[in-house]
């Protein structure tokens, strides 16, 4: 289980700088300004995430607390609902994708939330 938040997190930050490469190069002609930066966003904040759970799978490993494991989980329920709306958002123009995105905002401060109390717990 603890290797999985490696992976997963090693696999999220590869398709945020897969997403940033195709919003730079390929999608930059397609796309609005607003959309690209929609997109750019929904990349940034994956990467930022993606580097999260790495950290949570290492600090599962070393066995300082299961409570790395729920937050890593919460990050990549955040990965999926915030920047996954956001490039859906970006690509198909449709509004109401936008009411997923707070979700998984909330999802990300839950996971910062949940690590910091991890962390203070000890």
């Amino acid at each position: 289980m603890e290797r999985l938040f490696g992976i997963c997190g090693a696999a999220s930050a590869f398709v945020a700088v897969a997403a940033g490469a195709f919003g730079a190069h390929l999608l930059r002609s397609r796309l609005t300004p607003e959309a690209l930066g929609t997109f750019e966003t929904g990349a940034r904040y994956q990467m930022y995430h993606a580097l999260a759970m790495i950290l949570a799978g290492l600090i599962t490993v070393s066995g300082a607390t299961s409570g790395a494991k729920t937050a890593g989980w919460i990050f990549q329920a955040g990965i999926v609902l915030f920047s996954g709306s956001l490039y859906a958002l970006a690509l198909t123009g449709v509004k109401g994708l936008g009411a997923i995105t707070p979700l998984g905002g909330l999802a990300f401060l839950a996971g910062w939330l949940w690590f910091g109390w991890t962390a203070w717990r000890g």
